[in-house]
């Protein structure tokens, strides 16, 4: 089939959801490729370059294609331009996307590829979440760093001693366990925070130091059984009282925090008060991940760099895997690759296919219905 890639059209976004390298594979499969002029230019991946392996540049990728590939969700006078029966796979923020209604109404079959299995092992070569959530650890810390006015590391000058920064991450999923390695490659003391006991091993593995918080054996076994069966421990009363404590004194000494937490399909939890941001020291930096969500960080706002009275900043940089656009594009391409691969059969045939897992799970309109589950 004839497959588009469209220029991302949401503000800021500098991703593109192919590379030649994906390009290629899919031309070797027998597919035409379709790149909307100027696509990739913002990753690097100039026009040329689709040219050499194949495909056309055209100025509408959409006309005559049978699936659309894309970043972020089309927006607008996008929808219209879909034709009926095409699939459309692309991030949809599915819960908070408002025009799903409309895909649904041109017949597209939809597929949200944040709502991917991520227990299922054959489908881990296809999750974008872990992919760009890897690169916008890495590069929070870079960003907080460029905005922090002293140094990361420890230095013995003969001037005197320079101390390192102390850095706090809060929550600590793939981005926050690669924001923990960048800190410590960049010379820091870092302290991480999760309401994960698991994730204690993890944290130590990489230099970090766990912010402890008492349990009682009930507590122990409750998180215990729930990481076992892949679903969230709620704590006791007193456990978010002692957490809450301990959290606040490691914040208030810190450097440097990266809120990393996210919850799917509601806002973003509250993790750092406006009191607690009052503890801090001057000069001391707050990078908020989950902005874009509604934040962790009390104050926070989206696309701001905040500056309080007491000379705090809190970074509110929305959408910051783009911000390293060119390896974002590479690994997200071929996460896309890996799931287009799923819906074709033995014969190359496309086929939607409601009873396997992944296509299940990932489906949000088909057959003029909208499939996805709200609230």
């Amino acid at each position: 089939m004839q497959i588009g890639i469209p220029t991302e059209t949401v503000a800021g976004e500098n991703r593109v959801a192919a590379t030649p390298e994906t390009v290629k594979k899919l031309i070797s499969a027998g597919h035409s490729v379709v790149i909307e002029r100027g696509a990739g230019v913002k990753a690097a991946y100039i026009d040329s370059a689709y040219e050499q392996v194949g495909a056309k540049i055209t100025e509408d990728a959409y006309t005559g294609s049978q699936m659309i590939l894309k970043v972020r969700s089309p927006q607008g006078d996008e929808i219209q331009k879909i034709a009926a029966n095409t699939a459309l796979i692309a991030m949809f923020d599915p819960y908070r996307n408002t025009l799903l209604d409309q895909f649904a109404a041109q017949q597209v079959s939809a597929f949200a590829l944040e709502l991917l299995p991520r227990t299922l092992s054959r489908a881990q070569n296809m999750d974008v979440l872990s992919s760009q959530a890897n690169l916008a650890g890495y590069k929070s810390v870079l960003l907080a760093a460029a905005e922090y006015q002293r140094m990361f590391p420890m230095l013995m000058t003969a001037a005197g001693t320079v101390k390192p920064a102390r850095v706090v991450i809060m929550g600590v999923g793939v981005a926050g366990l690669q924001a923990i390695a960048t800190a410590k490659r960049l010379g820091a003391v870092v302290e991480a925070t999760d309401l994960r006991p698991t994730a204690r091993d993890q944290v130590e593995s990489l230099g970090g130091k766990w912010l402890d918080v008492p349990m009682s054996d009930e507590e122990k076994q409750k998180a215990a059984d729930a990481a076992k069966n892949g679903y969230g421990w709620m704590p006791g009363e007193q456990y978010i009282k002692d957490q809450a404590a301990i959290v606040d004194k490691a914040v208030a000494n810190a450097d440097i925090v990266i809120t990393t937490a996210l919850l799917p399909g509601r806002d973003a939890p509250r993790l750092i008060k406006t009191e607690t941001v009052t503890k801090m020291k001057p000069g001391s930096i707050i990078l908020d991940m989950a902005v874009e969500s509604g934040g962790n960080v009390e104050g926070s706002k989206c696309g701001e760099n905040i500056v309080t009275s007491n000379g705090v900043t809190i970074l509110g940089i929305p959408n910051i895997p783009s911000t390293v656009s060119t390896e974002a594009s590479a690994l997200y391409a071929r996460n896309v690759f890996n799931f287009v691969e799923t819906l074709f059969d033995a014969e190359k045939n496309f086929v939607v296919n409601q009873e396997d897992e992944i296509q299940k799970a990932l489906l949000v309109t088909h057959g003029g219905q909208v499939l996805l589950k709200r609230g």
